[in-house]
């Protein structure tokens, strides 16, 4: 029987996995994200997910920060539970690394510009473009990486009891 148990493998729930990952990459990244706001590194408000649907001036507030990072989390929770369901048995890092990238285009340059999320790419500074673009890419990182050691037997190299 012991050697029945060692055989079975753990199997992660998808859903409830993405939503923990997704909601600290929000919680982490988001936080970060308004640091950098707040220490003028980038021009992008914590609140840039949501200026299609508040005004400016809310986002610009104390409560707006809160809501903006809320609505990074939320963001992340959908982003990850994507990567999980879709592309969960890539491996290493460079998988996260390049999601990260392809978010970054996907807000900065499409969709964000069209929607007045964010100004146009052109006219982004040369820090806010930095730190945005590196800010995607660690949050992607920790996504696509964090998913890839969940779903490629990362977790078996470790002995039973550590699980216990």
């Amino acid at each position: 029987m012991n050697q029945h148990h060692q055989n079975k493998k753990k199997v992660t729930n998808v859903w409830l996995f993405a939503l923990n990952i997704g909601f600290f990459a929000g919680f982490i990244w988001g936080g970060i994200k308004g640091l950098f706001y707040y220490m003028s590194f980038t021009t992008v408000l914590p609140g840039y997910l949501l200026e299609p649907f508040f005004k400016h001036n809310f986002l610009n507030s104390q409560l707006g920060y809160y809501v903006g990072w809320l609505s990074f989390i939320v963001f992340s929770i959908i982003v990850t539970t994507l990567y999980t369901l879709f592309l969960r048995k890539l491996k290493g890092p460079i998988p996260g690394l390049v999601y990260g990238i392809v978010w970054w285009i996907i807000i900065f340059l499409v969709i964000g510009p069209m929607t007045h999320m964010t100004i146009p790419f052109r006219e982004l500074s040369i820090n806010t473009f930095i730190s945005e673009f590196c800010l995607y890419l660690l949050w992607g990182l920790f996504i696509g990486y964090t998913v890839a050691v969940e779903y490629n037997d990362e977790r078996q190299r470790e002995p039973e009891k550590a699980y216990q």
